[in-house]
């Protein structure tokens, strides 16, 4: 849905900057201009469908792009690798809206001194990315384990390249959403504002009473975090969640919950990368 509603942005825009240069701008001379109102147009209708900013992002640059390697004249073979890297890398973002998005290392020392200090805990990164904050927690805490949960096939392979040594780091490659909570001590998901209700349902559902869920940088809309750790002006904001006092007595989420549950996008998200 989010790729077809893209796509027509595009084709609108295009519509609408060909007949309003029409009288004023002739070809070829005028094909820069063209381009310039399209992608500014494109950028303008996705803030005003409140799309993500990277969204926001891509169509500006969309047309220009297109247009400037046509002028290149590029070999086709070039295309083709280009979009597989991207594929590898980027696999289901266009549906999720989820794009890559990776643990600073000042985060990454909030969230190690955030892990329980007197007891063993198993963390999973839904959607570890390369990996690289795995790395880091296991080898300060060899104590613990870890596993990495990434659906893009590309960072799921170098994570499992970065980690081949550290016995208490497994990767797994599968979507988060199919992924159980309950055996878990902490959930650590940096994703995007998008995926969070549905995020915060699943996790009032299935992970243990004393487990936390740790959000980097986006909230669970509906729901209070019981803390939230920014003391360090480098690194972003982590808010921490339990769901024991959350619950009814059939386990089920309180009412707090109920407008999370409403919110619940239909489609899955992609990769979360630490």
């Amino acid at each position: 849905m989010h790729l077809f509603r893209a796509l027509a942005i595009q084709l609108v825009s295009w519509i609408v900057a060909v007949f309003a240069l029409r009288y004023t701008v002739t070809p070829p001379a005028g094909i820069g201009a063209i381009v310039v109102m399209q992608a500014g147009i494109a950028a303008a209708f996705a803030l005003t469908l409140k799309a993500p900013r990277w969204w926001v992002v891509i169509h500006l640059l969309f047309s220009p792009l297109v247009v400037g390697a046509r002028m290149l004249d590029i070999a086709p073979a070039w295309y083709l690798f280009a979009f597989l890297l991207l594929s590898a890398v980027f696999w289901s973002t266009f549906r999720s809206r989820v794009p890559l998005f990776l643990t600073n290392q000042a985060t990454a020392r909030a969230l190690l001194q955030a892990l329980p200090q007197e007891r063993a805990i198993h963390l999973v990164d839904l959607g570890c990315g390369t990996g690289e904050l795995l790395r880091r927690l296991a080898m300060s805490r060899p104590d613990c384990r870890f596993t990495g949960i990434e659906n893009a096939p590309l960072p799921w392979l170098i994570a499992r390249w970065r980690n081949r040594h550290l016995p208490n780091v497994t990767i797994r490659r599968n979507d988060l959403w199919s992924v159980p909570l309950d055996s878990f001590d902490i959930v650590y998901a940096f994703l995007s504002p998008v995926p969070m209700p549905r995020l915060g349902r699943k996790a009032a559902l299935e992970m243990k009473p004393d487990a936390q869920l740790i959000a980097n940088s986006f909230e669970i809309p509906g729901m209070v975090a019981d803390r939230v750790i920014d003391g360090d002006p480098a690194a972003r904001a982590l808010y921490v969640y339990t769901f024991a006092g959350r619950r009814g007595k059939n386990g089920r989420p309180v009412a707090e919950m109920e407008p999370v549950s409403a919110a619940v996008p239909a489609d899955g998200a992609r990769l979360i990368a630490e």
